[in-house]
């Protein structure tokens, strides 16, 4: 499709960090991909003909379509009673430590089928996708052996590809000890590594590899074994790090050239400059710090110094971030973690586009890039970090074709 979106305010996210829009502006959309913008006046004669659709878009933001670059999204069953353990004061770790946490749902998601799964993990996304998301990372994580990890991830691209939302397929394998490999941790790494990390890229799903380096999951030099199986497979590297403890995962993973390192609250101030000299992206998952009712701050000040790029995500999970809202996620970020609402928008699009290694395509309005956008009904871009529980996306766009839209605009 062709359109020419005009009588817009558009905020393109690239370049120096800002929240100033381009006013009274237009984007020129064709074969997918941003074409031309700038001022409405100075359209080229060329985007004005009859191929083009004109659509008036009446003074509406403009922004990037938003990045959830860390999920969990497909996955059987819940945890409410766990929520409810927590709130009586037993710890994540205790629950990990007698069976629960994450071994819960990996309980519930090996009894699911594919199809269960599906319908399970579809109103999550149509969530998370209303508030103009287009692109999402889901990883495995919740099977733990080669079929289960490999039905999650064909799961995961079924969704995106019914909804037309862009998606990096992420194999954690390397995410808790299942209960058959009690006692031998080494023993189930040399499966991930032998066995279902090389399954899982035979069959195709995999376009990237993460691993929970933790006291209550995998060690360092673990979570490295699963990297350099990675390195050799050439696939980039994530790494979830300094959750509930500083084991030096995210040290590791930035110097071994991981995209991004996650979670990082008790990431040390003095490490952050090692994120900085490998360009490693700190994304930071505010719904996890909330709902676990987290003290320890992740060192954001330190981030800002050294030049970090920070993101953002939902962590749409079971047990620690049952959150299906990215811009819920912002005004967290905001109010418990001191974040400015530009850090924010930043977060959710050209450094959330970083963290999954597809700057060059997505996250910021440029010509030449994806016509992935979001369009919402407000006066500032800060309202999107502002608001809690509405939603002002009234319409959102991938790949040049509308995901949804007024009737009207759709011609």
């Amino acid at each position: 499709m062709t359109y020419l979106l005009s009588n817009a305010s558009i905020l393109t996210m690239a370049g120096a960090l800002s929240i100033e829009t381009i006013d009274s502006a237009a984007i020129a959309i064709d074969d997918g991909v941003i074409q031309w913008l700038g001022k409405a006046d100075d359209v080229p004669a060329n985007y004005k003909n009859g191929r083009y659709q004109n659509i008036d878009l009446q003074g509406r933001l403009v922004t990037p379509g938003l990045i959830d670059c860390h999920t969990h999204l497909v996955y059987g069953g819940n945890r409410a009673v766990e929520f409810a353990q927590r709130l009586e004061g037993v710890s994540y770790e205790e629950i990990s430590r007698s069976g629960g946490g994450i071994m819960n749902t990996v309980n519930a998601t090996r009894e699911n089928s594919a199809s269960s799964l599906y319908q399970q993990s579809l109103p999550r996304l149509q969530r998370i996708a209303s508030e103009g998301v287009t692109t999402v990372e889901i990883k495995s994580g919740y099977g733990l052996d080669s079929a289960n990890e490999i039905k999650m991830l064909q799961v995961a691209k079924q969704l995106t590809d019914d909804e037309n939302i862009g998606l990096q397929s992420t194999f954690l394998g390397a995410h808790a000890l299942p209960p058959e490999f009690k006692g031998r941790d080494d023993a189930y790494i040399d499966l991930v590594c032998e066995s279902m990390l090389p399954a899982a890229i035979k069959a195709g799903v995999v376009d990237a590899v993460d691993a929970f380096c933790e006291g209550i999951a995998f060690s360092v030099s673990q979570v490295e074994r699963v990297f350099d199986v990675a390195e050799h497979y050439k696939l980039p590297v994530k790494c979830h790090a300094e959750q509930l403890s500083n084991l030096g995962g995210s040290v590791m993973a930035s110097r071994n050239g991981a995209l991004s390192v996650d979670h990082i609250e008790f990431l040390d101030d003095k490490d952050v400059a090692v994120l900085a000299d490998n360009n490693t992206v700190a994304v930071l998952l505010p719904g996890a710090f909330y709902v676990l009712k987290e003290t320890q701050l992740p060192p954001l000040e330190a981030l800002r110094a050294h030049g970090v790029r920070i993101a953002l995500a939902t962590d749409c999970n079971p047990g620690s971030s049952p959150v299906t809202s990215l811009l819920l996620i912002m005004n967290m970020a905001c109010t418990l973690f001191r974040m400015t609402p530009t850090e924010a928008l930043a977060g959710v699009t050209i450094n959330a586009a970083y963290a999954l290694g597809l700057e060059e395509s997505i996250g910021s309005i440029e010509v030449g890039k994806q016509a992935d956008l979001a369009i919402y009904d407000v006066s500032h871009p800060a309202e999107l970090a502002y608001n809690v529980g509405l939603n002002p996306c009234v319409a959102a766009m991938r790949l040049g074709n509308w995901r949804f839209a007024p009737n009207h605009w759709n011609g």
